[in-house]
């Protein structure tokens, strides 16, 4: 066939191409997901509750406290402390597979200049066991000290970054995971995990299981004026992280009473 005669059909067969490669192409929410270890505390907060209105206290002290991940990398913790808070958390450790580069200058660097403070873990209960998981998180800084400035380890346990919001499991499987973490970190440290979550979250993944309220300070997560309606079972809230403005920045939180009773956590 002459070459004038195949450029049309060469054309046509290009345009075809482009147009199946547009159809088979991966949709927003597969593109958009996360690389694994990426997530901090709050990820998926803004996605599924939003952020509306300016937090107000509920009582008459407070104490300022912020969470940090890798994201942050090197933290002006010198900074933090001038503007008032004086707790802070420290993403430690995410499943199994995944540790924070900057968690010692995160770790040490709040310490070092007064502040009271703690690491997390973010879990991942499609991923590995949750006895399994307090094992990580306690060999890479989840460990805990009587010195009267480390806070008992804490469990980010909200939405799932990667994939369905409760990790594929059942209400009853997603409560016996978190027993097993929270039974394995005591086990390793004497002490009961902090429960950082969102009440629409806990409702939806566990059934809104009031039975961890007796034993684990409760951390929860709502972007609004107030902490509304809390999760079964908790009658307070311990810290309340009120705010997100994103992973680059941190996000604030509000402890539940006077500086002394931070303190009283730490040495439980």
């Amino acid at each position: 066939m002459p070459v004038h005669r195949l450029r049309p059909v060469r054309l046509l067969l290009a345009a075809l191409v482009a147009t199946l490669l547009a159809a088979v192409s991966l949709p927003a929410s597969a593109a958009d997901t996360p690389a694994r270890g990426s997530a901090y505390m709050g990820i998926g907060v803004l996605a599924h509750d939003g952020q509306n209105g300016t937090p107000r206290d509920t009582r008459a002290t407070q104490t300022e406290g912020v969470d940090v991940s890798g994201h942050q990398g090197n933290v002006a913790w010198s900074t933090l402390w001038s503007s008032g808070v004086k707790w802070a958390y420290v993403k430690a450790t995410e499943g199994t597979y995944y540790t924070n580069p900057y968690f010692a200058q995160q770790y040490n660097g709040s310490y070092n200049v007064g502040m009271i403070r703690g690491s997390y873990h973010f879990a991942t209960p499609d991923t590995t066991g949750g006895a399994t998981q307090a094992d990580y998180f306690v060999d890479h800084g989840g460990g805990w000290s009587k010195d009267g400035r480390t806070l008992p380890g804490a469990l980010d346990i909200e939405w799932n970054p990667y994939g369905a919001s409760c990790y594929g499991k059942t209400q009853s499987g997603m409560v016996t995971w978190i027993r097993d973490f929270l039974n394995r970190y005591k086990a390793r440290t004497g002490r009961d995990a902090v429960i950082y979550t969102a009440t629409s979250w806990w409702t939806e993944c566990t059934g809104n299981y009031a039975g961890f309220a007796t034993a684990n300070p409760l951390w929860i997560a709502r972007y609004a004026s107030t902490v509304g309606t809390l999760p079964a079972g908790w009658g307070y809230y311990t810290a309340w992280q009120y705010t997100s403005s994103g992973p680059t920045v941190g996000d604030h939180n509000k402890f539940n009473g006077a500086l002394d009773r931070v303190v009283a956590l730490a040495n439980g």
